[in-house]
């Protein structure tokens, strides 16, 4: 197994082609198996770690060095590494992502390409929308199940400061199109401290008049100026009181089933109590789920990573690309997943013991 340690991208070692030794008490299943019994079956692929978005809780002002282009996974090795999931790990659930996978001109054809394989996984597409008003009929002909779209706030004035670029026009005229041919459309929030937290309401009144379903997400120790705050952030608990001055959240009925937003039934506080919808919080940080993840990640550069917070990752590009047979690969990733942690080390007060940030950010993972 050839494992790299993170931060700026490195020249790869001479990679592994040949068998993999699995551990030997790991259990004779083909999915992807963790020694705390959890089962991955939900995949995240970055196609690119480039954005065109500077948001503050993500990449500097300047941005970040490109990944050099031949270090990033082609479409052919994309479907190829999807395929391997889905046919012989498990996997059900794919999800596309960055930085920005819009940046991705052959996007289109890499979703058509696993739509068609033998073992359809659900496809989903996790975007800022800039650009998708011009895409989001062929993506969903092409074979795109849904759509999630990060929206931190309506204001045209606190977008710019957010995203550092004022274009929340074209983000709604993205929404507006993926709303016209998708079902479902997700809405991505993350609330800043002195910035947006004031807007939780407004924004949540917006979706469900869409019927749009919103998503709170902590903000995560994943920035690129490593400048996060735990007792800054906004926690899970105050997103529940801002939106409880205007509605009344009460727990989902239906299962969570290892999803990783928290969700409830959103009702009118005054007159008949209607039903208006859902809403989902993501407390990675105060309240996390890792007991229940069921999530494997492909970095743009064919890396799989067991947790957004892991400080190493598992190489399949090299062995791809020396030859390694799908067989190979495969092992590969399950003894990947079969060392993850149980946990990623935060606690609800700070900073546990056994964390550290990784080096690498969210736009050079994908979420």
């Amino acid at each position: 197994m050839t494992t790299v340690s993170l931060g700026m991208p490195t020249p790869r070692s001479a990679p592994q082609v040949g068998p993999v030794a699995l551990p030997s008490d790991r259990p004779a299943t083909s999915g992807l198996v963790d020694t705390f019994g959890r089962v991955a079956t939900d995949l995240r692929v970055s196609l690119t770690d480039r954005c065109n978005l500077r948001c503050t809780y993500c990449m500097p002002a300047e941005g970040l060095p490109a990944l050099p282009k031949d270090s990033v996974m082609t479409r052919e090795e994309i479907v190829r590494l999807v395929g391997i999931a889905t046919r012989d790990l498990g996997v059900r659930q794919v999800r596309f992502t960055g930085g920005e996978p819009l940046l991705r001109r052959d996007l289109v054809d890499i979703v058509r390409d696993c739509g068609a394989l033998p073992h359809r996984p659900e496809l989903s597409l996790t975007t800022n929308a800039v650009g998708l008003e011009s895409r989001a009929g062929a993506l969903r002909d092409a074979g795109l199940d849904r759509v999630n779209v990060s929206l931190d706030t309506l204001d045209p004035d606190t977008f710019a400061t957010l995203a550092r670029r004022p274009f929340l026009e074209r983000t709604l005229a993205g929404i507006d199109a993926a709303a016209a041919v998708f079902d479902l459309v997700k809405i991505n929030a993350v609330l800043v401290r002195g910035v947006n937290l004031d807007h939780a309401a407004d924004l949540l009144t917006w979706c469900l008049g869409h019927g749009f379903e919103l998503r709170f997400i902590e903000q995560m120790p994943l920035d690129a100026d490593h400048s996060w705050d735990r007792a800054a952030m906004v926690t899970a608990a105050e997103v529940r009181d801002q939106l409880g001055e205007r509605f009344v959240l009460e727990p989902d009925e239906e299962p969570r089933d290892g999803a990783p937003a928290e969700r409830f039934v959103v009702r009118a506080r005054t007159g008949a109590r209607d039903r208006l919808g859902r809403v989902g919080i993501i407390a990675s940080v105060t309240e996390p789920f890792c007991a229940d993840c069921r999530r494997t990640r492909l970095t743009a550069e064919g890396g799989v990573r067991d947790c957004l917070f892991a400080h190493s990752e598992t190489d399949l590009l090299g062995p791809l690309r020396a030859g390694a047979g799908d067989d190979v690969l495969a092992d590969l990733w399950r003894r990947a997943m079969w060392g993850k942690q149980a946990g990623h080390g935060m606690t609800d007060t700070g900073f546990g013991e056994g964390f550290t940030q990784p080096e690498r950010t969210m736009s050079t993972i994908g979420g």
